[in-house]
């Protein structure tokens, strides 16, 4: 049975991972099973410091073989140690499943014994759930480096999503600060699930596909002396080359003390604006050459579309009503959302600012990089634009501090769309 001092210890342990997410995952229920891990997704609930706990996040154990410098659970960490059983494990997930605690499960662990006994172990794991348990709800299981890829595979074509952590983004500070851990234990067991992924979607595989909600990483910020342009040319590639679903980025905290650490974190505010010029690579088509150069660090007065418009005020203003896709994507305030809102709604008659104003556009950053009919609002001072969208940023950056604000500045703060 499963105390709760241990239930407290490996749940704590698991909360610096934020690489967990909604579904995506297409697989429905099965021989009247428990769950359903469609493309609905995971319903999200969010405590004060930005848990998700509509998943079970977990880790199988915290009691690590690797020492890694800006781990809380490493080796030389002076912390309580815990360990849970499959059998344990699955139990947990369909009690607190029947009792509408959670949709879903995250399950991670660190390296205990070795990398192969701990992946054969998380194996064996998520297969009771879905064989003996019959559970089909999400899952989302971290892959340990080094483990065998023959137990990767079992494990990908079992759960809905699986996630190897790049954690820092550089080689070389990975070496200094992770030694158990190199860029190829993360990057190959990547490309080779990326691989099955590809194989499977064009032989058109129904049943036991690889990871239908795909992969996703994370990278600690702040932790090492990388740019933000070295961080999005980092992320631009995996998106490119692994095909991976999300990038998480985690803001450096200093939770354990150690000589090879800045001694104070690097702030929400530089997480926040990664995010943001990370959704400007997904859905923007954004290039990072375009956002940033690869020595550079994003502006902390402006967001990363307005520091680029800023930067390129020859190519503005945009007619709203014949501007294509492409440019409308471009223009500060006007989301990826509404972009595809002013296509359509323009088809049936000729937008003005009161169109807009409803469409949801910020129209307060909009109106300095377009004209409705002809007609523009904004000004023609670059100076003046400057300061307009240095203080609407200020505003909207203070009022980012409740998640649980009822205004499109915390969804933008969420979803990153900008």
């Amino acid at each position: 049975m499963l105390d709760a001092e241990r239930l407290e210890i490996l749940t704590e342990s698991a909360k610096y991972d934020v690489s967990c997410s909604s579904s995506g995952s297409k697989r429905v229920n099965e021989n009247r099973g428990l769950g359903n891990g469609s493309v609905g997704g995971i319903c999200h609930s969010f405590t004060p410091d930005g848990r998700c706990i509509s998943l079970l996040k977990i880790l199988m154990s915290n009691d690590c073989v690797y020492d890694c410098e800006y781990c809380p659970n490493r080796r030389s960490a002076d912390v309580p140690r815990a360990s849970i059983t499959p059998d344990e494990i699955c139990e947990l997930v369909i009690n607190f499943y029947k009792r509408n605690y959670i949709e879903g499960l995250f399950l991670s662990s660190a390296v205990f014994g070795s990398p192969d006994r701990t992946m054969e172990l998380l194996c064996e794991t998520v297969i009771k759930l879905r064989k003996l348990y019959n559970f089909n709800g999400y899952i989302h299981l971290k892959g340990i480096p080094h483990a065998d890829e023959a137990l990767v595979f079992k494990a990908a074509r079992i759960v809905d999503r699986m996630s190897y952590n790049v954690e820092l983004p550089s080689e070389k500070w990975l070496k200094l600060l992770a030694p158990q851990k190199t860029k190829q234990s993360l990057l190959l067991p990547m490309k080779g699930l990326r691989d099955a992924i590809v194989y499977d979607k064009e032989n058109k595989v129904r049943r036991g596909r690889v990871l239908p909600a795909g992969q996703t990483t994370q990278m600690i910020i702040g932790a090492s002396p990388e740019t933000d342009g070295q961080i999005l040319k980092l992320t631009q590639s995996l998106y490119r080359n692994m095909g991976l679903r999300r990038v998480y980025y985690s803001s450096y905290v200093p939770v354990v003390q150690s000589r090879k650490l800045p001694a104070v974190g690097a702030g929400l505010l530089r997480e926040h604006r990664l995010y943001q010029a990370d959704w400007l690579l997904r859905f923007y088509g954004f290039d990072v050459e375009e956002i940033l150069d690869e020595n550079e660090n994003l502006s902390p007065e402006y967001d990363p579309k307005c520091a680029w418009a800023l930067r390129n005020m020859q190519l503005f203003p945009v007619e709203i009503n014949t501007a294509p896709l492409a440019a409308l994507l471009r223009v500060p305030g006007i989301g990826a959302k509404s972009a595809y809102k002013i296509i359509e709604a323009r088809k049936f008659c000729k937008l003005d600012f009161d169109n807009l104003a409803k469409l949801r556009i910020v129209l307060k950053r909009a109106k300095h990089f377009i004209t409705c009919k002809g007609k523009f609002y904004g000004s023609e001072s670059v100076e003046t634009v400057k300061t307009s969208l240095l203080l609407a940023g200020r505003s909207e950056v203070s009022e980012q501090m409740s998640m649980f604000s009822d205004n499109s500045v915390a969804i933008s703060a969420l979803t990153g769309e900008i």
